[in-house]
């Protein structure tokens, strides 16, 4: 090696002092292959060694919880034997070179962590977050990456329910491309590390796709470093999909599951066969035999470091007792998919590799798995927190609120997302009773009475003003979206997305995201049963919004019983469930119409937030709700416009408050629902509000096909309804 060329443990995104440590745990200078499975396995994507410590302050446990962080996925109890399976990853950095691949891989990865836990998928839903359409990269990624969520969710069968679009500078050259899936399962079936013992001499099976080149680096090259201008000679390290390869190994997997026929299962995706065989004997207590000269290939000539940390999608890894391997194999075969055993489980931990019929790989399996570095980085807050000059709560307002209105709730992140979820297949199963556009997703869970209700909920924006807050907000809105279906918010996976971990800003932008997700869980008794942390996402001067991603998982007791966000019918009375404070900093409002996105976010009380859930349940359990819907993004003009859109029907409401009138509208205070209440139910609904300590307000009825608001403002549903559906095909055509 000549003198100015980087280390192979550099390229492979190992620091200096990190090799030392991998010297002094093999008591020698490491071989190339080692290195390469070091430098996947200690990646920032695999070992959160720059998270852990923060990780390790979050709640994960509950009295719903069957499995929590450590696993493929999450696990609550849904009842009548039944466990919710739920996970949240991210898939962003090849989605921003490759956008197609890049999502539809994500989506394949995450069905397979769900499926490795022994549970049948049973829906998608997938947060993104974009740079502003008006520039002609941001249209290409959302359109492929919308392509590619579509291409592959519709092919393999599993409906895609929800999400969230939002768009942001920021998101430009880092988009934000999360995707989370629940699947449903026997409780006392599930697989994990635990429930299923191997024995010394299990073999490992390698089933599904070959192995090719596609993904080599995944987690090293893309996941755990920035992108900067030469990021289009890492397309090699974005993996191909085949969504018709993966409905086989879905099927195939939980055949072989149902009939006992497995010891351990585990997805191959980052780090591929590494993680995967190296996880599974650590977990194990043992250590294991790996022969790449097994692995199927879809390329010839392949070196060691390749096969072992190739990202080819499609692959699962089975332990199996060698007495059931030829049932596993008679399985495998009837669904078309190639089989082989490629390790063998051994007493020890060592964890040897051969190749060509000699040895490249000798590790400690431990040391790989749970040995690697971890990191207290350090923590620095910006030096000056916006004021109240900086605050568009405080400024004056003499513009027309209508014009207001129609800017609002034609603005990109308040505006109809039909165009983009119409392209996924929500109903395929047959289970799903409200989907994308709903404020949460309504699935059925299959034979009973009962349904699950999902929410993906992120306020990067708030964050960029106070991570904290925006976090705190994310959870609040995740259980809020639930609650108002009726649902009983349970538990929480996640997707934690920010800069790079190695600028102390971002890690105290993390740490205080941490601190508000804590504070926020324990308050609403959601506890987190994993998720994903995604770091390094800027390119150059341009890091994304702090923005974690919350997906909450609700039980409806009784789907009859879901509530609706829209207007059903005339004659009902209008209420406002919670308060309304002068509070629009990082409001739509304020980024919409006066162009700045300052101040402070809105604050929350969680003891407030948590009596308005309460309220909701309990109301739409004694059917005296007709609709409910959260009070969110836009404020309370935009929730009573899309609960009029939604339904079909106007409304006259008189909005009493000594707020400025803007500030009424458009505040974007937390804790607050617009409720739809049938005239003979009023008083039962007051009273249950004002036992819980929840204010209620009576603003008016609904009828008639026009929107009234004192005398603030007045329109048509019709013609808001059209401002609303027509504003991102209108941004997308008007830029060709």
């Amino acid at each position: 090696m000549s003198a100015d060329e980087e280390p192979l443990h550099r390229k492979l995104g190992l620091a200096d002092d990190e090799y030392e440590r991998i010297r002094a745990t093999l008591g020698r200078d490491p071989r190339p292959a080692e290195l390469a499975m070091y430098g996947a396995m200690w990646s920032e994507h695999c070992s959160y060694k720059s998270s852990k410590i923060h990780l390790k302050t979050l709640p994960t446990e509950g009295s719903a919880v069957l499995v929590g962080p450590g696993q493929d996925a999450g696990a609550v109890d849904v009842g009548e034997g039944l466990a919710a399976v739920f996970k949240m990853e991210s898939h962003s950095h090849p989605s921003a070179i490759e956008p197609y691949q890049g999502a539809a891989t994500g989506v394949g990865g995450i069905v397979r962590d769900i499926v490795s836990m022994g549970a049948r998928p049973v829906a998608l839903l997938d947060p993104l977050m974009f740079g502003p359409l008006t520039e002609p990269r941001n249209r290409w990624l959302l359109e492929g990456v919308v392509a590619g969520i579509g291409g592959y969710g519709n092919c393999i069968g599993v409906p895609t329910v929800g999400g969230e679009i939002r768009f942001a500078d920021p998101h430009s050259a880092n988009p934000t491309v999360d995707v989370m899936c629940v699947g449903l399962a026997e409780a006392d079936a599930l697989v994990t590390s635990t429930s299923l013992t191997p024995h010394a001499g299990s073999f490992m099976v390698l089933y599904g796709a070959a192995t090719g080149r596609d993904g080599i680096g995944g987690v090293s090259v893309l996941a755990s470093a920035t992108l900067d201008g030469s990021s289009e000679g890492s397309r090699p390290s974005v993996q191909i999909g085949d969504p018709f390869a993966e409905k086989l190994l879905i099927e195939a997997s939980l055949e072989l599951i149902e009939r006992g026929l497995l010891e351990g299962l585990q997805d191959l995706g980052g780090a591929g066969i590494a993680c995967a065989v190296s996880e599974s004997a650590a977990r194990a207590g043992m250590g294991a035999r790996l022969d790449l000269d097994a692995v199927p290939l879809r390329e010839r000539d392949m070196e060691a470091f390749e096969i072992l940390t190739s990202e080819s999608q499609e692959r699962m890894l089975a332990i199996v007792h060698p007495s059931k391997l030829e049932d596993v194999r008679a399985v495998c075969d009837r669904w078309g998919l190639q089989i082989a055993v490629v390790a063998e489980l051994v007493e020890g931990g060592d964890l040897t590799v051969t190749h060509a019929g000699r040895l490249v790989a000798e590790v400690p399996a431990v040391s790989l798995v749970d040995e690697g570095p971890v990191y207290d980085r350090p923590c620095e807050a910006p030096r000056a927190a916006p004021g109240d000059d900086d605050d568009p709560t405080f400024q004056p307002y003499e513009g027309d609120l209508l014009e207001s209105l129609r800017s609002v709730i034609g603005a990109p992140n308040v505006a109809s997302k039909r165009w983009i979820w119409q392209q996924y297949d929500s109903l395929v199963q047959g289970q799903t009773l409200a989907g994308a556009g709903s404020d949460a997703a309504i699935v059925r869970i299959p034979g009973s009475m009962r349904a699950l209700a999902l929410s993906t909920d992120g306020a990067g924006r708030y964050g960029s003003l106070d991570p904290y807050l925006g976090a705190v907000h994310a959870v609040a809105e995740a259980a809020r979206n639930v609650a108002v279906t009726g649902a009983r918010p349970l538990a929480i996976t996640n997707c934690l997305n920010f800069g790079n971990p190695e600028r102390p800003i971002v890690m105290w932008q993390f740490a205080e995201s941490i601190r508000g997700l804590r504070d926020a869980c324990l308050a609403l008794d959601t506890p987190v049963t994993g998720g994903n942390v995604s770091f390094y996402n800027e390119s150059g001067g341009s890091a994304i919004w702090p923005t974690p991603v919350v997906g909450m998982l609700g039980l409806l007791d009784d789907h009859r019983l879901r509530v609706p966000a829209g207007f059903p019918r005339a004659g009902l009375a209008v209420y406002l469930l919670g308060e309304t404070f002068p509070e629009l900093g990082g409001s739509e409002f304020a980024e919409a119409v006066l162009g700045v996105v300052a101040g402070r976010p809105p604050a929350v009380d969680l003891e407030r937030e948590r009596a308005l859930i309460g309220v909701l349940v309990e109301a739409a359990a004694a059917d005296l709700l007709a609709s409910a819907h959260d009070c969110a993004d836009g404020g309370l003009a935009v929730a009573l416009v899309e609960s009029a859109i939604g339904g079909g029907h106007g409304f006259a409401v008189t909005v009493q408050t000594d707020l400025p009138a803007h500030v009424a509208l458009f505040s974007e205070s937390a804790s607050r629902v617009v409720a739809g209440v049938a005239l003979e139910h009023e008083q039962a609904f007051t009273e249950l509000a004002g036992a819980r300590g929840v204010p209620v307000s009576r603003l008016g009825e609904t009828g008639g096909p026009r929107i009234v608001v004192d005398a603030m403002l007045e329109t048509t549903v019709a013609e808001l309804r059209a401002v609303h559906e027509s504003a991102i095909p209108r941004l997308l055509s008007e830029a060709i």
